[in-house]
């Protein structure tokens, strides 16, 4: 008595299709799954048994041999449970399985029958597109993530019962197809940029690394408001499009984020804690797992007191910041996640934090200012588009009420900007402008005789480097996307030369 179904397996956020053989003969009672299974996926033996036999079903006392195919393809996860239950019942003579029809069964089994939710259901459907496959049976709790994919009938059960009398024909369950309407709607947030008092300057830096999608570090004294500014970028970043929600569910599902088990539809803010490890912002573990800068796709990564982070830690950033994924190599796997964020950072200018501040005496000796910067590398601040400083806030900017703008005004310039973009950039593959390949920054900044005259001017006094040339050259071009100006002025290569002259107040 021989059965055959199909599952799936993640490795990475690409889903693999497995086929889960069954065979029942005679012989002694043993239960057998072969085909580079995980722990997880052998421990699902005594699930499966009690599942079977606590949803009313006789198991069988026969030789079972489960394989899973193709063998030389590692599998793990707790998802094969409701297809390798089936494929006992199919080759009981329990289960009528038309093959013709291209099903994929997902779910971890309870001993009660129960069909539980499981890790990385988006992702797996996402991928079983590209296998013609027409049905997918998944559990009830990721029936949400799941029906964002249309041309998939997604048939949601929550028991085994219910999967056994929908295959005999006994039960309808027609596709789930999402009530909610996908469209753009404008939310309130509890923070709003209405609330930062004075720092103009701080304001400006991040309207223009919100409108290009550009790196930002600032420094200034405690409390004068870096932190704060920061916690309400995302206050003034453009919606997720649909595309976008769908690449940051998936990773988001692929870590056992996903707790709503529906589409995630805000960009994702990320602030680790500084005593994070490498492995913790990068990804890992023994089948690695999306770290931070991948969580933090489509969205923001936040350190705070950046110098308190460990250097080993922070020089792991610089390539996911360069290229926009990361690719992690372990003995079991090697994976490739997406990590295309926006990095911004603050922190103090020396260890007790009032060094350059009108109102107040910095304690510490040259050597320790010098042993608290150099914990940021040259090579992470040149991939760093803005640099600011900040100073206090003064106490007549306190007393103003609501003089400033909201986050709704900035985020309508900024949607503005990114819409520029978006039109400048069609067909390329391109979204922002922090996104131009140095191969084409001589086509979208272009620079006029006086603008490049500054240019060379500041290239050569501050000691810029070519990476850095080409950082400011984009910065330019987003301050003119938020000016609506199709050609960079001056005054627009003058702002963002601004924004790179610090790196040598501090790090000379």
């Amino acid at each position: 008595m021989y059965s055959k179904l199909s599952t799936c397996v993640l490795l990475g956020l690409i889903g693999h299709i497995v086929e889960v053989e069954t065979d029942l003969s005679r012989g002694m009672p043993v239960f057998n799954i072969v085909g580079l299974a995980d722990t997880a996926i052998k421990e699902s033996k005594e699930r499966v048994r009690a599942a079977i036999k606590n949803s009313g079903f006789d198991f069988p006392l026969n030789r079972i041999t489960i394989n899973l195919a193709p063998a030389n393809l590692r599998k793990e996860g707790s998802q094969m449970d409701l297809s390798i239950a089936l494929g006992i019942l199919i080759s009981n003579g329990v289960v009528s399985y038309d093959a013709e029809i291209n099903t994929v069964f997902l779910g971890e089994l309870s001993l009660d029958g129960k069909v539980n939710g499981i890790e990385g259901a988006l992702p797996m459907v996402i991928s079983l597109r590209e296998f013609n496959i027409r049905r997918c049976i998944v559990p009830y709790d990721n029936r949400e993530e799941c029906s964002v994919i249309t041309d998939i009938e997604i048939i949601p059960v929550r028991n085994l019962n219910e999967v056994v009398d929908f295959l005999n024909g006994e039960l309808q369950i027609n596709p789930y197809i999402r009530k909610e309407n996908l469209a753009k709607v404008d939310r309130e947030h509890e923070l709003d940029f209405l609330d930062i008092k004075g720092q103009e300057g701080l304001k400006r830096t991040l309207e223009v690394a919100a409108a290009g999608n550009h790196n930002a570090l600032i420094i200034g004294p405690p409390g004068s408001g870096k932190t704060m500014a920061l916690k309400r970028l995302p206050t003034i970043l453009p919606d997720l499009s649909l595309e976008e929600s769908i690449e940051v569910t998936k990773i988001y599902s692929v870590a056992g984020l996903l707790k709503t088990k529906e589409l995630i539809t805000e960009r994702p803010f990320r602030a680790p804690h500084h005593t994070s490890s490498a492995i913790s912002l990068i990804g890992g573990g023994r089948i690695p797992k999306p770290g931070e800068v991948s969580l933090a796709h489509n969205g923001v990564l936040f350190l705070d007191e950046l110098p308190e982070f460990h250097k080993n830690v922070l020089e792991v950033l610089r390539q996911p910041m360069e290229d926009g994924e990361v690719n992690i190599s372990r003995i079991n796997a090697s994976l490739n996640y997406p990590s295309d964020f926006m990095f911004v950072a603050s922190m103090n200018p020396c260890p007790c934090g009032y060094l350059g501040d009108p109102l107040h005496s910095c304690n510490c000796s040259t050597r320790d200012i010098n042993r608290y910067l150099n914990k940021i590398s040259h090579p992470l601040l040149d991939r760093i588009d803005l640099h600011l400083e900040v100073m206090p806030v003064k106490y007549n900017d306190l007393k103003i009420e609501n003089d400033g703008e909201s986050s709704r005004l900035i985020k309508e310039r900024v949607k503005i900007a990114r819409e520029i973009q978006l039109n400048r950039f069609l067909n390329e593959n391109i979204y922002t402008n922090a996104q131009i390949p140095n191969k084409n920054i001589k086509k979208y900044c272009k620079l006029s005789d006086s603008s490049e005259a500054i240019m060379a001017q500041a290239f050569k006094k501050f000691k810029f480097s070519a990476r850095t040339y080409n950082k400011i050259l984009k910065v330019s071009r987003t301050i003119a996307d938020l000016d609506s100006k199709e050609n960079i002025e001056d005054k627009h290569i003058l702002e963002a030369i601004g924004y790179r002259t610090l790196n040598n107040d501090y790090w000379g």
